[in-house]
């Protein structure tokens, strides 16, 4: 049964130049509400055209207005949406009018915790639509989208049941003595605590993967000045960013852009030109390309046909690294015969080549691999398998039941704080913070 709390707006739709914009209400008899400031009695799940009205029944604009009564709603309240036009004044506007009608101003995330508190959600699902929206690829998008249909929370709850199991048939063994089953290797429970500690190794690799998912690569432009590090760039993101000049040392910063490959987020960095006898400004910015690279996931090592290098520019050996050569417009025949084994020749002017750099940088940073998370976990989330593991890994080094039995509830408890139970409203209230507000 939820409890009456105040009703609360938000804009759920970000703001500035739009065809539409759209406000959420939540909270308790919002029919009334709709009576307020639209001056009608809607009908649940019914797109209504209405004009809102502000405190003086002055009409502020006119959209649609939507009912969603609990608890069959997002958060398990009455929920209104107010589709309003776009734009900065208007959506503003019925934004006032609502607060006027006795609404106030959500917080990040309070949509979404009333919905957790309500039990439309538990806290992994929860979490899931903060990684929907935020997800940086579209691996990431999916591994969350499996984890807001409950995916994780099904395999949490199957451990947390196969544990109670276990917990129920050792503590009841302490407790009547006289039917108590041996824990030395080899007997039922020790099996089950084995395969309990395989079930959560297997969740853990899960998590870890989806974690890399979330993660952006960074990818670093790198070589002598003129080699088109900066066509490259643009090229590669289909917008001019960087400044093309044939004098050397034009880039003496680090350029950023951010594109999609294989579905995979990557951040492309462009650096200055490493060369001898720079001078004190492009110094720094040759300071900050060797930086990067000692950052990067990926590092493309360009050089150019026609060109000769005169200084060669240090990788660490463990960084993975693709050559490039730039300029193949200008190539020669002999020099594309040339072209040393395992680089990539492309042209950032024409485009040639580009398509197969790009699918060597997927399969450098793993996008090629098709293997896909079959969720989304965050690090608190690995953090509680992670303590889980190690009271079950405890319990099989015991030999005492009642400390085994101990390391067990202890186990639980961890998995517990993965859906929400046993969880303190200060890490609620942190978890939540970190919202959109309106979501």
């Amino acid at each position: 049964m939820t409890r009456a709390r105040p009703t609360i707006v938000a804009l759920a739709t970000p703001p500035g130049r739009s065809g539409v914009a759209v406000l959420r209400l939540s909270g308790v008899e919002l029919r009334s509400f709709a009576r307020r400031i639209a001056g009608i009695d809607p009908l649940p799940r019914h797109a209504h055209l209405v004009a809102f009205r502000d405190a003086t029944d002055t009409p502020v604009d006119q959209g649609l207005l939507l009912w969603f009564p609990g608890p069959h709603s997002y958060t398990g309240e009455d929920v209104l949406e107010l589709h309003t036009h776009g734009g900065d004044i208007l959506p503003q506007s019925v934004l006032r009018a609502c607060v006027a009608a006795g609404a106030q101003l959500a917080g990040p995330g309070d949509f979404t915790r009333r919905a957790f508190e309500n039990g439309k959600l538990d806290l992994i699902q929860a979490e899931a639509v903060a990684d929907l929206i935020d997800a940086s690829s579209e691996a990431a998008a999916r591994g969350a989208l499996r984890s807001l249909s409950g995916a994780f929370s099904a395999q949490v709850s199957a451990l947390q049941a196969s544990l109670t199991s276990l917990r129920v048939q050792l503590e009841g063994g302490i407790d009547f003595p006289e039917e108590s089953l041996s824990l030395a290797p080899g007997s039922a429970h020790r099996e089950m605590l084995n395969a309990l500690l395989d079930r959560v190794d297997r969740l853990l690799q899960d998590g870890l993967r989806g974690r890399a998912q979330q993660a952006s690569r960074q990818l670093v432009l790198l070589g002598a000045p003129n080699v088109g590090k900066s066509s490259l760039l643009n090229a590669l993101s289909g917008e001019d960013l960087a400044i093309v000049s044939p004098i050397a040392g034009t880039t003496r910063d680090a350029i950023r852009a951010v594109l999609t490959l294989a579905g995979m987020r990557i951040e492309v960095i462009d650096t200055a030109g490493v060369r001898d006898g720079a001078e004190a400004v492009e110094k720094l910015g040759i300071e900050r390309a060797l930086g990067a690279v000692a950052k990067a996931d990926l590092v493309l090592r360009l050089r150019a046909f026609g060109q000769v290098e005169a200084l060669e520019i240090p990788v660490p050996l463990h960084l993975p690294q693709l050559e490039v050569w730039n300029k193949l417009d200008h190539a020669t025949a002999a020099e594309r015969v040339a072209l040393p084994v395992g680089a990539i020749a492309v042209s950032a002017l024409t485009g040639e080549g580009l398509s197969a750099l790009e699918q060597a940088i997927a399969a450098a940073l793993g996008g090629s691999e098709g293997a896909e998370p079959a969720f989304l976990a965050r690090a608190r989330h690995l953090e509680a398998l992670t303590q889980a593991r190690s009271h079950l890994v405890q319990a099989l080094a015991t030999q005492a039941e009642e400390l085994v039995a101990e390391e067990l509830r202890l186990a639980q408890r961890a998995l517990d704080t993965i859906a929400g139970q046993f969880l303190a409203d200060d890490l609620l209230g942190e978890i939540f913070s970190r919202f959109c507000i309106g979501k």
